[in-house]
C-alpha cells in the first residue's frame, strides 16, 4: 500500500529531521545534555539530539583569517617600566644630610653642651686675666665629655636589633676614650690636659665618622660641629693662658 509505505520511507531516509520537528523550543536548548524530552506523536521517551553545525562559507574563514592578522599587526610588545614610588615612599628614602633634620632634642642639648668650653675663654678674654680655676672646670668637663662620647658607642651596640654588633671593634673602642679622659686629668699642667683632650676628642670623631659609620648623617654633622667648637675652646684657652702669662712676667720685671 503506497499511504503505508511513505511513513515508512520518510522515517528511514531522513531520521534527523524528522526528530527535530519534534521538539519543542526548550527542549533545543539543552543539547548535548543527558536530556529526554516528550514526543508530541507518541507517550515514548527519545533522548535529544544536537542539531549538525551550519557549513561555514569561505568568505566568512577568509574575513576570520584577516582579523586575526590585523589584530597581530595591532598588538604592540608589553613593555616592562619600573613602578615610579610614591612622593611619600621616595622622600622617606632620601638620606637625611643636615642639621634641619635632625630631632629637636638632640640639637638643642648638643648645642647646650657646647656653652661651658666656650664660656671659659670668653670669661677670660672679657675679664683681661688668666684663670687657672676655670681652665682646669673647663679639662674636667672636657674629659666627662669625652667619656660620655665613648659610653654612647655601648647603649648604641647593645640592643638587640641595631646595625653596630657588640664585637671587639665597638666595645674596646669605647672604652679607649674614658681612659683618655682619665689620663688628661691626672697631669697637673693645664696645657698637658688640654692637649690630651684635643687627641681624644679626635679619636672619638674618627671612630663616629670613619672607623664605625653607622650613625645617622645628621649626627655625624652634629659631631664634627661640635669637635670643632670644642677643639678651638680648648685651643683659646691655651692661647689666652700663654699671652697672659707673658704680659705678668713682663710687669713683674
Amino acid at each position: 500500500d503506497k499511504t503505508s509505505m511513505f511513513p515508512l520511507l520518510r522515517r528511514c531516509c531522513f531520521p534527523s529531521s524528522f526528530r527535530l520537528q519534534q521538539f519543542t523550543g526548550p527542549s533545543l536548548l539543552l543539547c548535548g545534555k543527558n536530556v529526554t524530552t516528550w514526543t508530541s506523536l507518541g507517550l515514548r521517551p527519545q533522548r535529544a539530539l544536537c542539531p549538525p553545525p551550519l557549513p561555514t562559507s569561505p568568505s566568512l574563514k577568509a574575513a576570520s583569517v584577516c582579523a586575526t592578522q590585523l589584530q597581530a599587526l595591532h598588538t604592540s610588545l608589553p613593555t616592562f617600566k619600573k613602578k615610579k614610588p610614591p612622593e611619600s615612599e621616595a622622600e622617606s628614602q632620601k638620606p637625611q644630610g643636615s642639621l634641619k633634620d635632625s630631632p629637636k632634642p638632640a640639637l638643642y642639648l648638643s648645642l647646650a653642651g657646647l656653652v661651658p668650653f666656650v664660656s671659659v675663654p670668653l670669661a677670660m678674654a672679657i675679664q683681661g686675666f688668666y684663670s687657672p680655676g676655670l681652665a682646669f672646670a673647663q679639662v674636667t668637663y672636657g674629659a666627662a665629655t669625652v667619656s660620655f662620647l665613648g659610653g654612647m658607642r655601648w647603649g648604641f651596640a647593645l640592643p638587640e636589633n641595631s646595625p653596630a654588633k657588640p664585637d671587639w671593634l665597638n666595645l674596646a673602642n669605647s672604652t679607649v676614650l674614658p681612659l683618655l679622659a682619665w689620663q688628661a686629668l691626672l697631669f697637673r699642667n693645664i696645657t698637658e690636659g688640654a692637649v690630651m683632650l684635643v687627641l681624644a676628642l679626635g679619636v672619638a670623631l674618627h671612630y663616629d665618622i670613619g672607623l664605625l659609620p653607622t650613625y645617622p648623617r645628621w649626627f655625624k654633622i652634629l659631631r664634627v660641629l661640635g669637635t670643632v667648637v670644642m677643639v678651638l675652646s680648648l685651643l683659646a684657652t691655651l692661647v689666652l693662658k700663654l699671652i697672659f702669662e707673658d704680659e705678668g712676667s713682663e710687669d713683674t720685671k
